[in-house]
């Protein structure tokens, strides 16, 4: 039977996601088969597997740390909200339909074999299974029928890690109070305790630790500096969205619109680690400003956060940076934006409104939501392109489409692309000028596309190509996962870890 180890919060944005990442790394360089698992996932990011399932993007993050391809038995219940009261849910990789809170609250409970199955699916995969709580497990309006935190410890059997967030202060009280709000069986599972995001002197912390461990009677398992790694972000909380201040100098700037149910804005990571490029979430016209190149990412409700960007004058603002010939780039949601029209006729988008749309009026296409989800990962290569981006002609990509839409039209398709399942060919995304649309996510993840649109911009401004430094985004990848274990090695017992799951270092079991 497969060891396994639990981490759970004292709140939301603990760290839970990284430490899981670490952990995955680290059992995978001692030589174990390790592979991560969260029962439920609420995320706007999320990651199409080569078999077209949806999963939570922490747990496709995780098992790349692990060394291993992504499977929908990581996530087996993925929530997508659609909107303040309610999410699209997601079961096995698959839509079982939109609920509100308190229907999917009554209705999780018959969730748990589905959660079992795909745990004992692991089991027997893999020697180690590292669990990822959600939020808090004290959350005491949310216990009853809890099926991600304790109720999850007590189902898989898993002795559990509890990580608390320093940098937002009050850590101790987090950690006891935590305990304080568990049941005795539930206290019982903990095993240690995590003190993550320190910055400062650690022997200062010391008598505040000590008295940790004498209140909670739990021994603390390590006390994890604010760490420095890039690494996929999965939901809104990410600090990804403050203003980009590293001290660089910018030959290039570029504009991510924050829309407010912004998705899969893992696929910028590149242009944020890319020297000589600033790359900024921006949500008002104010802090718009001039920049080289806009991207209308994706979003799960693309009609809503289109009419935000009506509402608070951004569209105006695209409007005339377009016109003057600053290049709009929109992805997957922020494709169908640039449309003339969006055609909601069954209420799909999950706002509750059904009808039409003006669109942006870029491109000459329109969206039509259905009820048929696209999941699937592709390949594809660049038509011939006209403009600005005519470097990209012919250039091979892949990445993946997530997407409830179908956009046609008469604007010029900018790639063809082959479908992973099906093995189909389809023309995909369009171009006018300065304007270009895709439903591609991880299009730029290429270096050489990357290289090519970066250039296209410096060309635009008259700026020196090489003051850009690219990067191999896999390498890159690879790199900041064995960063995050030599810090988790270096600041975590992981003797005493390894003693929670009744395994030793050295790869024997008691």
């Amino acid at each position: 039977m497969a060891k396994r180890i639990m981490i759970q919060g004292t709140m939301s944005n603990a760290g839970k996601s990284l430490i899981c990442a670490g952990l995955c790394r680290i059992f995978r360089q001692d030589g174990y088969k390790v592979t991560p698992f969260k029962s439920q996932n609420m995320a706007l990011n999320s990651y199409i597997t080569e078999e077209g399932l949806e999963i939570g993007r922490a747990q496709a993050m995780q098992a790349e740390a692990a060394g291993i391809k992504p499977k929908a038995w990581m996530n087996p219940i993925l929530l997508k909200p659609t909107g303040d009261m309610g999410s699209q849910v997601i079961v096995n990789g698959e839509v079982l339909g939109n609920m509100s809170a308190r229907d999917y609250f009554a209705y999780k409970k018959r969730l748990i074999p589905d959660i079992m199955r795909a745990f004992h699916k692991l089991e027997e995969e893999y020697d180690i299974i590292v669990i990822e709580g959600a939020g808090s497990p004290a959350e005491i309006n949310l216990k009853e029928d809890d099926i991600v935190n304790m109720g999850l410890a007590k189902m898989t059997d898993a002795p559990v890690l509890l990580v608390g967030d320093i940098d937002r202060g009050g850590v101790f009280a987090q950690l006891l109070g935590t305990l304080l709000l568990l049941e005795e069986d539930e206290r019982k599972r903990v095993k240690g305790l995590i003190i993550n995001k320190f910055r400062g002197d650690k022997t200062i912390l010391d008598p505040g630790i000590a008295m940790l461990e004498e209140r909670g009677g739990i021994p603390a398992a390590g006390v994890v500096p604010y760490l420095k790694v890039e690494l996929e972000d999965e939901d809104s909380l990410t600090e990804r969205f403050e203003e980009n201040k590293r001290n660089r100098e910018v030959a290039v700037e570029i504009a991510v619109i924050r829309v407010p149910r912004i998705s899969n804005f893992t696929d910028f990571l590149i242009f944020e680690n890319t020297k000589g490029i600033r790359l900024r979430y921006v949500k008002s016209v104010t802090a718009l400003r001039n920049p080289d190149m806009i991207i209308l990412p994706g979003t799960k409700n693309t009609i809503e956060d289109l009419l935000w960007l009506r509402q608070n004058g951004l569209e105006a603002a695209i409007l005339k940076a377009a016109s003057k010939g600053t290049p709009v780039w929109g992805i997957c949601g922020g494709y169908q934006m640039l449309g003339e029209s969006l055609k909601d006729p069954k209420g799909m988008e999950g706002g509750g409104r059904t009808g039409t749309v003006r669109g942006m009026g870029l491109l000459p296409v329109e969206t039509v939501f259905a009820e048929e989800k696209t999941r699937t990962r592709v390949t594809g290569r660049f038509h011939e392109i006209e403009g600005m981006f005519s470097s990209l002609s012919g250039m091979k990509f892949e990445g993946y489409e997530i997407h409830m839409g179908r956009t046609d039209g008469e604007a010029e398709g900018m790639s063809t692309i082959r479908d992973f399942i099906s093995g189909s060919e389809t023309a995909d995304g369009a171009y006018r000028g300065n304007v270009c649309g895709t439903y591609v996510h991880g299009i730029f993840d290429h270096q050489d596309i990357s290289q090519a649109v970066l250039k296209a911009l410096a060309e635009k401004k008259g700026v020196s190509f090489d003051e850009f430094e690219g990067i191999d985004l896999k390498e890159f990848k690879e790199q900041q996962y064995d960063l995050l274990a030599d810090e988790l090695r270096a600041h975590l017992d992981m003797k005493m870890i390894y003693e929670i799951m009744g395994e030793k270092e050295n790869g024997s079991r008691d």
